[in-house]
């Protein structure tokens, strides 16, 4: 098999360096895979990585549709706090708003968001 062939994932502009193992470089490409994925996942970390977001997050992910002052007393965020970090996971597209009359509950809306919420939910602390 020619080098060609072993290093047909190497991007054209990256082809004239050298690799000690050309075929963890195309494996690590792989993993890489869509970069618009990636920019994708990495906004969604960034939400998760505010701890008021987060518990927010995972208030909504457990008890979900909820209310923004019932979710201020489950997390202990003010009401307008609560309502700002919504009203940005709402523009992010993590969740949605129901309205109920006059009560606007909030549910999620991002199933990859649910899915990572709930393995941090069933996962123990770590040392």
């Amino acid at each position: 098999m020619g080098k060609a062939e072993i290093m047909h994932l190497i991007p054209a502009e990256r082809a004239h360096r050298s690799a000690i193992d050309e075929h963890t470089v195309c494996d690590a490409i792989e993993g890489i895979g869509d970069l618009a994925r990636v920019h994708a996942w990495s906004d969604r970390f960034a939400l998760l990585s505010d701890p008021g977001r987060l518990a927010l997050l995972l208030a909504v992910h457990r008890a979900g549709p909820i209310a923004v002052s019932d979710l201020a007393l489950a997390t202990g965020i003010r009401d307008t706090a609560v309502s700002q970090a919504l009203r940005l996971l709402r523009a992010a597209g993590a969740v949605v708003a129901e309205k109920d009359g006059r009560i606007v509950r909030y549910r999620l809306h991002d199933q990859e968001i649910a899915e990572l919420l709930g393995g941090l939910s069933t996962a123990g602390p770590t040392a």
